[in-house]
């Protein structure tokens, strides 16, 4: 009797059996597509710039091809919206390549935009505004996920579970994303000065609460002084709005205020203003309200005279 064992043929996997899951949402197959079929993810949070790195990405990728598949979803009319990859495929164009591999995925909306923001939160460099937009996505995603049907489970408590699950997979305390995601009421102008670290984060979290004219009034009143506000200074205001009070005199008086670390003391000759200051003016107290009362008028009448010439 013979008893050589007889080995069965085995076959290698391909990419498309590698990419391969058992359930549902995750199945994927692994095809070229061109890229004028393949769209961009609505309201992508993250930029794609044309920047340096971009150009050695390009480089690479006509040398190399593309390494790691990007990931679509299909839609309608035989196209495809991108979850992951839209710096590949922008380089893909600078390159002038037709196709892209792509892993296709059939993703509910909220399970893409979940993967869409889990992968790109693994960049090295992130702007504020994009963590902002991309965590509210995730949280508002994951709370219609999450949604319970029984009564023991409130809006309030359901916000709460989802937002300490997004700060655990975050990496960042609740009240930081919390912080991050009140980014999004700012006006784009003060949005990217935060981007461009010409306003602090705490700042800017406190000047999310201002009211859109609010912030357009600031805006100009920052322009105009060539500053910014401090926490101390920004709290303020978001007192004086949430009080209804905040007034563009309220603004440009808080703006106006040296900061700790900038005070520096101006000596005035008193014999070159007492003849245009009112009588009733005496104090040194009172000669400094009103020199920047006129300063604050003055400012104003010249933002208004900028403003009617652009």
């Amino acid at each position: 009797m013979n008893n050589k064992k007889i080995h069965e043929p085995y076959n290698l996997p391909t990419l498309d059996d590698f990419f391969e899951r058992t359930h549902g949402s995750y199945m994927g197959r692994v095809e070229k597509i061109d890229t004028n079929r393949i769209e961009n993810f609505k309201n992508h949070p993250f930029k794609v710039k044309d920047d340096e790195q971009m150009e050695n990405l390009v480089e690479s990728i006509k040398e190399n091809g593309v390494l790691n598949p990007i990931i679509v979803r299909p839609t309608k009319d035989n196209k495809f919206e991108i979850v992951s990859g839209h710096r590949r495929k922008r380089a893909v164009e600078l390159a002038d390549i037709g196709e892209i591999p792509c892993i296709v995925r059939e993703l509910t909306d909220d399970e893409a935009t979940i993967l869409m923001v889990d992968s790109n939160l693994q960049r090295e460099e992130i702007l504020p505004s994009e963590k902002a937009f991309a965590y509210k996505m995730k949280m508002e995603a994951m709370g219609r996920q999450g949604k319970r049907t029984d009564l023991t489970s409130t809006p309030l408590v359901e916000k709460l579970r989802t937002n300490e699950q997004l700060a655990e997979e975050a990496g960042e305390s609740r009240e930081q994303i919390r912080r991050y995601i009140r980014l999004t009421n700012l006006i784009p102008e003060i949005l990217q000065m935060v981007d461009e670290k010409k306003i602090a984060f705490r700042p800017a979290v406190e000047i999310s609460y201002l009211t859109k004219d609010e912030q357009e009034i600031l805006l100009d009143i920052m322009q105009y002084n060539e500053s910014t506000p401090s926490l101390a200074q920004a709290i303020l205001m978001k007192k004086q709005s949430q009080d209804k009070i905040l007034t563009e005199e309220k603004i440009e008086e808080v703006m106006s205020e040296e900061k700790p670390n900038q005070i520096e003391k101006i000596k005035i000759n008193k014999s070159k203003i007492e003849n245009v200051i009112p009588k009733n003016i005496v104090t040194q107290t009172e000669i400094e309200d009103f020199i920047v009362m006129c300063i604050q008028e003055h400012n104003k009448k010249q933002r208004q005279r900028e403003n009617l010439s652009r």
